[in-house]
């Protein structure tokens, strides 16, 4: 007898349940029960919290959790070719972005493509230290033959952090200037930031094939576009207020307080947002290999599957050397508009 027997039986809801006796095997409690002619009894300690599985026992109209979790996969296999018709035209451009800056970043020689690298540092960074310590680590990656897979994840967080920023600078200015989206956003972005990472590419894996680079460049984009969203309403909020009253003194329009008043001051914030997405993406980089995401995750990845102790540790040291050169890139730059947001 199933322990939430009596509660149907005293609600009246026997007839609405149907078969009083559950189709699965009895326990080994209810069969020596049975055979001495009475009912088992559950101790306090046993006492089943009422779950689904434990009503739908009792309550054969009950659904059970299995029901729950198959009817979920039913109904998004439902809804999947209606979401193809509507998403592939939208996401096709981020496709051929990846794959335009993969074949951009691994086709060029090395000759040049490190000098380029070196030059965009100096020009974000303005420090030859930092330049100094990429060169060593583009150096290292090559020495040891990871060259070209360095250069794949570089392209996949250029492509994917750029859309981020591109993306997430507009939604936190829009947060900023109402209190109302920023209580219906608040939300997705707990979700988003909270969610995780394996979890992005269940969906993904079922509404778009393997073979397109779309699949893990969402994944990393949402996973990663949550820092630049919330650091650059944060950023702008926290303005002097003493100061957007002298602007409006001035009598600026809304837009010339925004450019040229709230975004200077909120810099140092949005850039901390994005070096936070720099990282974030390739965290999502490395889990996305699982989904045939190229660069130095393929190799970690492999190394856990055929249990190659060296390949694995070799290319998570090169993910660390990478996020630390990526790290300080952002870092010096967002030093350096700091320092001339105080110079002012």
């Amino acid at each position: 007898m199933a322990t939430y027997d009596r509660l149907f039986d005293t609600l009246g809801l026997r007839d609405w349940c149907g078969t009083e006796e559950s189709d699965g095997p009895m326990s080994m409690a209810d069969l020596l029960a049975k055979s001495s002619g009475s009912e088992a009894t559950t101790s306090l300690r046993d006492f089943p919290f009422p779950s689904l599985d434990a009503l739908h026992d009792a309550c054969q109209a009950i659904p059970q959790s299995r029901d729950l979790t198959k009817g979920l996969e039913t109904g998004f296999l439902d809804i999947r070719d209606a979401l193809r018709v509507v998403v592939d035209p939208l996401t096709q451009p981020l496709s051929w972005a990846l794959e335009d800056m993969l074949w951009v970043m691994t086709e060029t020689p090395w000759w040049v493509m490190v000098p380029v690298l070196l030059l965009i540092t100096y020009a974000v960074a303005r420090s030859w230290k930092v330049v100094g310590f990429v060169a060593l680590v583009l150096a290292g990656l090559a020495f040891v033959d990871h060259y070209e897979v360095a250069m794949q994840t570089l392209a996949i967080i250029f492509v994917c952090a750029l859309i981020c920023v591109l993306f997430g600078v507009p939604i936190g200015i829009a947060m900023s200037r109402s209190d109302r989206l920023q209580g219906v956003l608040t939300p997705v972005l707990d979700m988003l930031q909270t969610l995780p990472p394996f979890v992005y590419l269940i969906p993904l894996i079922f509404l778009f094939s393997v073979t397109e680079p779309k699949l893990y460049g969402i994944a990393v984009i949402l996973y990663a576009i949550v820092p630049v969203v919330r650091l650059t309403n944060l950023g702008i909020r926290l303005v002097d207020p003493d100061v957007i009253e002298a602007a409006d003194a001035f009598g600026m329009t809304k837009s010339q307080k925004l450019f040229g008043v709230q975004i200077p001051l909120a810099l140092p914030n949005i850039m901390a947002g994005v070096n936070q997405t720099i990282m974030m993406s390739l965290a999502m980089v490395v889990i996305a290999s699982m989904v045939s995401a190229p660069g130095l995750g393929i190799l970690v990845l492999r190394g856990i599957r055929n249990l190659e102790l060296g390949v694995g540790l070799i290319a998570g040291l090169g993910i660390v050397v990478l996020a630390i050169a990526l790290d300080r890139v952002t870092k010096a730059s967002l030093a350096r508009i700091d320092a001339s947001q105080t110079s002012r």
